[in-house]
C-alpha cells in the first residue's frame, strides 16, 4: 500500500473515502493524545473531516476542531500538538485529501510509514471508557494576526500599494485579503468567497487559470497580482502589466532579502535541484549559500541542513517553486505569509526594483518518454554520458543528474516519480540549445 505522495494523501473521493478517512484518523491517534483537525472548503471535507475525528476518538485522541481553514492556519494550530487537515490543494473538487502535522510540520516519510502500517494491520480501537472527546475551536483570527504580525518586520508599510488578490473561491479567501488589508495594502479581492467547486477558475494558479487576474492588473491600477490555489500553500505572482513573474524569481527574491536580514554567520537556503540558478546568485551575493534536497522533502531538507551545520548555521528560507516555508514565522508552507512579506517589500522597493539584481534567463522543462522499466538503467546511462557530453560542467547527482556550466547556465535530468517519463529541465541564455543536446542524450539513453 503507498497512501502518502510527495504532499500527504490526494485523490479522488473514490478512493479517499471516508472508511479511508477513519482508518487514518485510527492510525494517527496512536502517535499522541492531542490533535487539531481542520478542512479546506471542498463539498467532500465535511464528512472526511468527521471520520478521521471519529478515528482518532476511537485511539484514545482529543480533537480541536477548527472548521474550514487555509492548510498553513492548521498547520500554525498544530504547534506544541499534532494536525490532520483535509485538503486536496490545486486539485479538482472531485478529490479531496489528508495531510498529518506534528509541530507545525508535515510528517515526514518514515511518520507517514507508520501510519501505513496502521492502516493495513487495521488496529482496533482502545477499550470504550478510554475514547477520546471533541470539541469545537478557532484559530483563523490568531493566524490571520501572526501573520501580519510577522510580516511587519520586513520590508516598509504599504502606505500607497494597490494588490489584486484572485483567491480562486479557495481557502486564501479566509486570510489573504484580510492580512494584506491590516497590513495597510489596498486590496482587490477576486472570487473570495470559498466554494468547493472551484467555479471561478480551475484551483491550480496557472498562467492559463489566472487569465482574468491578469487582466485586471493589466487593465487597472494595482501594482501586483497574487494569484493561490485552493488550500493557500501556493502563491503566484502577476507583475503591472498582466505576466506572471517565474516563481524562481519570486523565489530568488525572497532568499536573498531573508539571508541579508539573517545576523548568522553561515544562512542557508535549502530548495530543490530544479529551482533555478538564479537563487544561488542571489543567496550567495548576501553571503549565504544553498542546499538542495528531493522535490517534497523541504522539511527533512531543513532539518538535515541544521543537523549538519553548527552554532553560527541558520537555516533562513526554505522553498520549491509555488511553495514558500518562512523558517522565522514557521516550518510550514505559507502562501498567505508569502503574500504578505512580498506586499511590504513591494512597498519598499516596488516589483521592478526587487527584480532587477536577478538574472532571469530563458527557462524550459521537457519530458522525454521512458517507460517506468527503463528509467534506472537510462539513469544509470545518463550518469556517465551527460558528463562526458558536457566535460566543462559541475555535476551533482543527489536528485538525479544537474550540471551547472560555467556561464551560470544548468540542467537537471530526473525520471517522473508518477509518470512514464524522464524530465529535463534547463536554463541557458541558449535554453534551446541546451535542451536540444540534453533531450538527445536522454533519448538515446532510453533506447540504449
Amino acid at each position: 500500500m503507498d497512501l502518502f505522495g510527495t504532499a500527504g494523501i490526494r485523490g479522488p473521493v473514490t478512493e479517499v473515502t471516508a472508511d479511508l478517512a477513519l482508518a487514518v484518523g485510527r492510525a494517527a491517534g496512536v502517535d499522541g493524545g492531542d490533535f487539531v483537525v481542520g478542512r479546506d472548503g471542498r463539498v467532500t471535507g465535511q464528512t472526511l473531516a468527521a471520520a478521521v475525528t471519529a478515528g482518532l476518538e476511537s485511539a484514545g485522541a482529543t480533537v480541536e476542531r477548527i472548521g474550514t481553514v487555509p492548510t498553513p492556519a492548521l498547520a500554525y494550530a498544530s504547534r506544541g500538538r499534532r494536525g490532520i487537515m483535509l485538503t486536496a490543494s490545486h486539485n479538482p473538487p472531485a478529490d479531496n485529501g489528508i495531510k498529518c502535522f506534528v509541530d507545525g510540520r508535515e510528517y515526514d516519510t518514515d511518520a507517514e510509514q507508520y501510519i501505513e502500517e496502521r492502516v493495513m494491520e487495521a488496529e482496533g480501537t482502545v477499550d470504550w471508557d478510554d475514547w477520546g472527546t471533541d470539541h469545537a475551536g478557532a484559530v483563523l483570527d490568531a493566524y490571520r494576526s501572526a501573520v501580519a504580525d510577522f510580516a511587519a518586520d520586513h520590508g516598509a508599510a504599504p502606505s500607497d500599494l494597490t494588490v489584486a488578490v484572485d483567491c480562486g473561491n479557495g481557502m486564501a479567501s479566509l486570510a489573504t485579503p484580510q492580512v494584506l488589508t491590516t497590513l495597510g495594502v489596498d486590496v482587490r479581492a477576486l472570487n473570495a468567497s470559498v466554494d468547493g467547486h472551484f467555479p471561478a477558475r480551475e484551483s491550480k494558479p496557472t498562467p492559463e487559470t489566472l487569465a482574468d487576474l491578469r487582466a485586471f492588473v493589466a487593465d487597472g491600477d494595482a501594482d501586483v497580482g497574487i494569484g493561490h490555489d485552493g488550500d493557500a500553500d501556493r502563491i503566484v505572482i502577476i507583475d503591472s502589466e498582466g505576466d506572471v513573474v517565474h516563481e524562481d524569481t519570486v523565489l530568488a527574491i525572497l532568499a536573498e532579502h531573508y539571508t541579508r536580514e539573517s545576523d548568522a554567520t553561515d544562512p542557508v537556503v535549502v530548495t530543490t535541484p530544479n529551482a533555478s540558478g538564479r537563487i544561488d546568485e542571489r543567496v550567495h551575493a548576501a553571503d549565504g549559500r544553498v542546499e538542495r534536497v528531493a522535490l517534497g522533502a523541504l522539511h527533512e531538507g531543513i532539518a538535515s541542513a541544521r543537523a549538519d551545520g553548527d552554532a553560527d548555521t541558520e537555516v533562513v528560507f526554505a522553498a520549491e517553486p509555488w511553495k514558500h516555508i518562512h523558517t522565522g514565522f514557521g516550518g510550514w508552507i505559507d502562501a498567505v505569509a508569502s503574500a504578505a512579506v512580498l506586499a511590504r517589500l513591494v512597498a519598499d522597493e516596488g516589483l521592478p526594483g526587487l527584480r532587477d539584481p536577478v538574472t532571469e534567463r530563458p527557462y524550459r522543462k521537457v519530458s522525454v518518454d521512458c517507460p517506468d522499466e527503463r528509467k534506472e538503467t537510462a539513469m544509470e546511462t545518463l550518469a556517465t554520458a551527460l558528463p562526458d557530453a558536457f566535460p566543462e560542467a559541475g555535476v551533482d547527482t543527489s536528485y538525479g543528474i544537474r550540471l551547472e556550466l560555467p556561464d551560470g547556465s544548468w540542467t537537471l535530468v530526473r525520471p517522473s516519480g508518477t509518470e512514464p517519463y524522464v524530465r529535463v529541465y534547463a536554463e541557458s541564455e541558449d535554453v534551446d540549445e541546451l535542451v536540444a543536446a540534453v533531450t538527445e542524450e536522454v533519448e538515446a539513453a532510453v533506447d540504449d
